[in-house]
């Protein structure tokens, strides 16, 4: 990309014509010029020309505008009898008027390459946390979108990912308390811990503890780093697709929104968040009981953070996903696929909130591949996040 080449409003077919503004000015200031008279001379106002490049287009284009602004004023200055013409005070308002919006056309340019460095900064970050995944992995279909509260920032504390092995294929969504880095550090850290224990544990409880151990861990490092991160705690949902038990899963609830399972029969409510979040099972005394449940091979799993379930109007009204949800279902079955009801639900909270989001919102739906034979195999070095 080349930095300061126009605004995306100003394409035409792919290519920009940024440039063709200010040419219109110019030619417009002319024609007014030569016809307004002797007593109304407005070739001066020629200096809006370089000033309205500085703001659409690159340091070059505006400095070859304020030259041709320049260069214009002179050729209609003279065109007129000496009594008439606006004189050299004005050929030096013009010119200044260039040279000092080319210098605001520099820091322009560089403002923007300084905005879009961060943004493949906060992009890359974004990736390292939610890896890329094929669509079709592990016995499991599944598509998800992370849509941030902060458009500029792009990051936050959202998280999944899906973990095959010798056991089975583990799924991990979850929503780490507060934003910024500290809260993209600590997803990171959950994660870097899910996708070891998920691999090398037999029991999904003891996937759970590490979990549990990870949180607690990261918060002491961070808090004897002197950082105000001692209270902070996730919500999680850590699922478990056994090879065995192809018509049930495993679920462990970390106090997080409820899964829903979505398919041609409707949609029902898998168990709620009864455990407390990450962090806080010192205090329960307890981590969350798995629950195992049915799952049938053409239902999807569809599990959100807060983002979406507390989605406003204009009103004040939150969004209701289920109803939402089996209505879109109902009306046509087919969008019970994930990728369907991911692009459903995400344009439903959209719409609901009139684009306006006050958390990191993540939408993630994923079942089994038909006549998938479970999660074993080893990790593709490289995928595509499906959004």
């Amino acid at each position: 990309m080349e930095y300061g080449r126009g605004s995306p409003l100003l394409k035409l077919h792919g290519r920009s014509i940024a440039w063709l503004p200010p040419l219109l000015l110019l030619g417009g200031i002319i024609l007014l010029d030569f016809n307004t008279g002797e007593q109304f001379r407005i070739i001066s106002w020629i200096v809006l020309v370089p000033g309205i490049t500085a703001a659409i287009c690159g340091v070059w284009t505006t400095a070859a505008y304020s030259v041709l602004s320049v260069v214009t004023y002179v050729v209609v200055d003279s065109a007129w009898p000496d009594q008439y013409k606006a004189g050299f005070g004005d050929f030096l308002l013009v010119a200044l008027g260039g040279t000092l919006a080319t210098l605001a056309a520099v820091v322009r340019v560089r403002h923007e390459r300084q905005i879009l460095h961060i943004r493949d900064i906060a992009e890359t970050t974004r990736r390292t946390v939610l890896r890329p995944l094929p669509p079709r992995w592990a016995g499991l279909e599944h598509a998800g979108v992370y849509l941030a509260a902060d458009v500029d920032a792009r990051v936050g504390g959202d998280f999944y990912d899906i973990q095959p092995g010798p056991y089975g294929t583990r799924v991990l969504v979850g929503d780490v308390q507060g934003k910024g880095l500290g809260a993209v550090e600590t997803a990171a850290a959950l994660l870097g811990t899910f996708r070891e224990a998920g691999y090398h544990e037999k029991d999904l409880t003891t996937v759970a503890e590490r979990l549990e151990t990870r949180m607690i861990r990261h918060r002491s490092h961070t808090a004897a780093l002197g950082r105000d991160d001692g209270d902070r705690f996730a919500t999680a949902v850590l699922i478990a697709f056994a090879d065995d038990t192809p018509e049930t899963i495993d679920v462990a609830n970390f106090g997080h929104e409820p899964p829903l399972a979505v398919g041609p029969r409707g949609v029902r409510e898998l168990p709620s968040g009864d455990g407390v979040p990450l962090g806080f099972g010192d205090l329960a005394g307890r981590l969350p009981p798995v629950h195992r449940v049915p799952l049938a091979a053409d239902e999807t799993l569809l599990l959100v953070t807060d983002g979406v379930t507390e989605a406003r109007d204009g009103l004040g009204t939150f969004y209701t996903l289920a109803r939402e949800v089996d209505r879109a279902v109902t009306a046509d079955p087919r969008r019970a696929e994930p990728r369907g009801l991911v692009r459903q639900v995400r344009d439903g909270v959209l719409r609901h909130s009139g684009g306006r989001l006050e958390d990191d919102t993540t939408i993630f739906a994923v079942r089994r591949l038909a006549g998938a034979g479970g999660g074993r195999g080893e990790e593709p070095e490289q995928g595509r996040l499906r959004s």
